[in-house]
């Protein structure tokens, strides 16, 4: 299949083997009429499906959109059908879907003269019928005096469905899934079927499970999606995607990209690339509860900010979308917290463009002395008064947790050390137990327990804050330190509210915080390695 004209001259069409194509793109990019361009190229083989038209439009150029129902439609109509005039594609369909069962009860009955064991035939109706009461299994679809009508099983005893209703009672996604039934039921054989918008009015679940049927209903035909819905683009399995990023209205022509199949590209690659067309930042969290998506989106401005949940997603997502980049022309970083990577895995990952704070978890950046001092002059407290009390309190902490501490760390670098030692090839097992069983003289975990011990003792001597705040992983750290107290607040959550208000302004304290933030991930170093 030939794609549209690009605006670069980069002719492309579609490989026929791919039965399944979702066009998506962000508003105003012109994928809509992308859909339209390409179904006017195939003319008659064409044939085109909306929901939002079907349902609510009754100009005469929105029903003549899909051709081959309006002349089907016409035709029942020149040769008499009994239900004529509907003012729907919605309403088309159902009439001529009775017209179709009363030709076939006609032609079954002439039939009867000459063959009385002739088998009434297998309509298009049946086939709606009995797919409408797959998707909704507690409604019955009724056929009497020659009109559809619909009934849901009561559960009473003694009765089988409630009051009978037509389809102008359905709810607005039950009318779409009748629309899309009956309408597939007429698709040509070997169409491409274009369906704008197949989300619209669908519940996710409902969504996904009706299409599935209808693509193996006619397996025949081909399926083109324009789609908003980034779950319902990812669960067209094996799918083209064709990223749609820009309309050249008085050429015709657009800026578009056939994204590779099997690249990795999740429904997180897709909301980035459908975002703001701004630098991507994924980051670790709940998109609704985690600091980091409530912190980092003010920080970083400029970026449109997604979280992805684990730091393990976040490492991947970053790497595929840099992979990618050829594609979409967006630049792509990756926030992961510290926790106990040492100075080696921070590099790798920061030469990646994942960028690592220098502190052990998102949690300590609201521990950054000029975080506190900017909220502590922000509410009117003396700020060294409030920082040399804090202070105070994270040592006696740490120093309290020392031991701790230093045994989490170590099991951490263990774990990491062994992991990347028996990742080697080996000719035969003898080989891998030799290997083992030097390890732990190698690895020395006492040896290393006794100098976190004496690293992180110094860190408390020294008093040296920074230092402790980039090793010492404690969620308590914050209330155990009366911050927000402090600064006159009541909580910690009060605490970080005000952080996340002043961020919002543009008070002088929310360009301390903003900086003392951006400090903290050591930009320079991490751009010079990507250089």
């Amino acid at each position: 299949m030939k794609l549209p004209p690009h605006s670069q001259g980069h002719d492309q069409s579609l490989d026929s083997a791919h039965r399944t194509v979702v066009i998506v793109g962000a508003n105003g990019t012109g994928k809509t009429r992308f859909a339209a361009r390409m179904a006017a190229d195939l003319d008659r083989e064409a044939f085109t499906l909306s929901a939002l038209d079907a349902l609510f439009d009754r100009d005469e150029k929105a029903i003549g959109r899909n051709g081959v129902l309006d002349r089907l439609y016409t035709r029942a109509t020149e040769n008499g059908m009994s239900i004529s005039g509907q003012q729907t594609p919605l309403e088309r369909v159902i009439a001529l879907l009775m017209h179709d069962e009363m030709l076939n009860l006609i032609k079954y009955k002439i039939s009867l003269a000459e063959n009385p064991d002739h088998q009434l035939p297998h309509t298009r109706l049946d086939d709606v019928i009995a797919l409408w009461q797959e998707i909704f299994p507690d409604n019955k679809v009724l056929i009497e005096s020659g009109n559809m009508l619909f009934a849901r099983h009561s559960g009473a005893a003694g009765e089988d469905v409630d009051d009978r209703y037509s389809p102008v009672k359905l709810s607005t996604g039950e009318r779409a899934v009748i629309y899309y039934l009956g309408a597939m039921a007429y698709a040509p054989k070997g169409a491409t079927v274009f369906v704008d918008s197949p989300e619209i009015f669908l519940h996710p679940t409902m969504m996904q499970s009706l299409w599935n049927r209808l693509e193996m209903l006619r397996p025949d035909c081909r399926f083109v999606y324009t789609t908003h819905d980034l779950d319902f683009a990812a669960s067209r399995s094996g799918a083209s995607i064709i990223w749609v990023r820009n309309y050249q209205a008085q050429q015709q022509t657009w800026d578009y990209t056939l994204l590779p199949s099997g690249s990795g590209i999740t429904d997180e690659i897709f909301a980035a690339i459908l975002g703001d067309r701004k630098p991507v930042l994924f980051i670790e969290g709940d998109p609704h509860r985690s600091i980091d998506a409530k912190l980092y989106p003010l920080i970083f401005k400029d970026f449109t900010v997604r979280s992805l949940g684990s730091c393990n997603k976040v490492i991947e997502s970053t790497r595929t979308f840099n992979d990618l980049n050829q594609f979409h022309q967006l630049d792509s970083y990756g926030i992961v917290d510290r926790d106990r990577r040492d100075a080696k895995e921070v590099e790798y990952l920061r030469g990646k463009k994942v960028m690592v704070p220098e502190v052990a978890e998102v949690e300590n950046i609201l521990m950054l002395e000029e975080v506190i001092r900017a909220v502590a002059a922000f509410k009117g407290k003396d700020e060294n008064r409030v920082f040399r009390s804090v202070k105070r309190s994270v040592i006696r902490g740490f120093s309290n947790d020392l031991r701790q501490q230093a045994l989490l760390h170590t099991r951490h670098r263990v774990k990491r050390t062994v992991e990347y030692r028996i990742d080697g090839r080996f000719q035969n097992i003898g080989m891998l137990e030799n290997h083992l069983s030097s390890l732990f003289d190698e690895i020395n975990p006492h040896g290393l327990y006794d100098r976190f011990c004496a690293e992180f003792r110094r860190y408390v001597q020294e008093e040296d804050y920074p230092s402790i705040l980039r090793v010492y992983n404690q969620k308590s750290m914050l209330p155990a330190s009366n911050v927000a107290g402090l600064c006159g607040l009541n909580s910690k959550e009060e605490y970080i509210s005000t952080i996340l208000t002043i961020l919002r302004t543009d008070a002088p304290q929310a360009r301390r915080i903003r900086q003392a933030v951006i400090n903290c991930f050591n930009l320079q170093q991490t751009n010079r390695k990507n250089e």
